[in-house]
């Protein structure tokens, strides 16, 4: 009788199947990983329906309020579109509105130089900002149970841009 020395090893196509499988079990943790938040947001979350924003609006326009109330409280954009006004209040104060339907869902500001932006903490609350290697700070805050976000960035190079966006959840 002969001893056979193929059955106790593993064939290529066996190898080639542990292979892929071994490759799509990395690749699905990476996404799972991928898909989780973030401790901060995790934080931030949990907190929510208990906060109530305390950005509701910019100059009288609110979210939701409709496009041609906006204009009249805003007045005359730089730019104008069905979508979106571009107004330049200063040359260090500039705000995006973007409308959805006729209605106010996004109200972004720029603050050149960060002259005349509020303090962070009239934003987004007391929570400490997130720091980015850049050197730029940021923090976002979601309220579930107004439906709407609000962030605060505020960048890094020599003459800091302070933006300030409050947005609808969708």
């Amino acid at each position: 009788m002969r001893y056979s020395t193929n059955k106790s090893r593993i064939g290529v196509l066996e190898f080639t199947y542990f292979l892929i499988g071994a490759i799509l079990l990395l690749l699905f943790a990476v996404v799972a990983r991928g898909q989780s938040e973030t401790r901060t947001m995790k934080a931030v979350r949990a907190n929510a329906p208990v906060q109530q924003s305390l950005y509701r609006e910019y100059r009288g326009v609110h979210l939701g309020m409709p496009a041609a109330e906006a204009r009249a409280k805003l007045g005359e954009p730089a730019m104008k579109s069905d979508d979106q006004d571009f107004y330049i209040f200063s040359a260090n104060e500039t705000a995006q509105i973007v409308y959805a339907a006729q209605k106010v869902v996004t109200i972004s500001t720029d603050y050149s130089g960060g002259v005349g932006a509020p303090d962070y903490k009239s934003i987004v609350g007391e929570g400490m900002l997130l720091q980015k290697p850049d050197g730029s700070v940021f923090r976002m805050v979601m309220y579930d149970s107004e439906r709407l976000w609000v962030s605060y960035n505020k960048s890094a190079s020599a003459m800091p841009v302070v933006t300030i966006t409050i947005g609808t959840m969708k």
